[in-house]
């Protein structure tokens, strides 16, 4: 159950859909001068070492954010997240990768704050060592999916939710739907970001559908697949289920999409989705 790690992904083209989609919300939120509180429910390390032998293994990141590195034309969301890349690799060769909470924290100001789970017995104290001090971020060795009902409503009264488990056990796919309504029925006015995989088509449709059953308002979906659902073994892509997004996020999604599926295509079967699950 806890065998998977992000590493061997780290930068492929299912973290930037992710992250930009994160880095959208954040700039939203930071508009206004009243603090924000963000809660990461499978937080990961924190930054990702591209030259470690995991990154190695399979190089996702060359045909993710490599790409988007070399590219001078990018709509302005996804100018703004590849600048944090950039910033975070100073030298001008791609050495490192921001997990969600480096994301965030490129936009979290004194008055914000972190709350950044882990449950991996390996991963947790590289989590833990990069956010050191408490006031900015409170890092916790624990299921993500009951902080979701622990620390919600936040004392903000402003925020954002990540929830991108691994999906290694089926049953993930209910719990994540579970911990959103949970989520919503406390803090109703804030953000919520369920990652998932295309792994499969059937298998994807029975969570966006499940999302819907919650007649929760107000959810948007952004999906992006580099190739053909059904044609190969593996994730031929992700999405993104957001409650509450940004106004100007469909409007956005509706350039960034189309870029990222000719930047990242591996077959003329790419494609994406954007629509709303549930209308305002």
């Amino acid at each position: 159950m806890l065998s998977y790690r992000h590493i061997y992904h780290a930068g492929n083209h299912a973290d930037i859909l992710k992250h930009l989609v994160a880095s959208q919300i954040c700039r939203h939120l930071t508009k206004k001068d009243a603090p924000f509180f963000y809660l990461d429910t499978h937080a990961g390390i924190g930054l990702y070492e591209l030259d470690s032998d995991q990154a190695q293994l399979n190089q996702e990141y060359d045909t993710g954010i490599s790409r988007l590195m070399e590219q001078n034309d990018l709509p302005e969301p996804l100018e703004a997240f590849v600048e944090i890349v950039k910033e975070l690799n100073p030298d001008g060769k791609l050495n490192v990768y921001p997990g969600s909470p480096m994301v965030v924290n490129h936009y979290l100001r004194q008055k914000d704050k972190m709350h950044l789970c882990e449950l991996h017995p390996n991963d947790y104290p590289l989590l833990a060592s990069l956010f050191p001090k408490k006031r900015v971020a409170n890092v916790v060795k624990d299921d993500g999916f009951l902080a979701v009902k622990a620390m919600l409503p936040p004392p903000q009264k402003r925020g954002f939710v990540l929830m991108d488990p691994p999906y290694e056990v089926k049953n993930d796919y209910k719990t994540v739907v579970k911990a959103l309504a949970e989520g919503y029925a406390r803090f109703s006015q804030g953000s919520y970001a369920i990652w998932y995989p295309v792994l499969n088509r059937r298998q994807a449709d029975d969570l966006i559908n499940a999302v819907a059953a919650t007649k929760i308002r107000n959810t948007l979906l952004l999906e992006l697949n580099i190739r053909g659902t059904e044609t190969k073994r593996g994730m031929a892509g992700s999405g993104m289920i957001v409650v509450n997004p940004p106004w100007t996020l469909e409007k956005e999604a509706q350039e960034f999409l189309p870029f990222l599926r000719d930047a990242l295509a591996e077959d003329q079967d790419a494609h994406f989705q954007l629509r709303w699950i549930t209308p305002e």
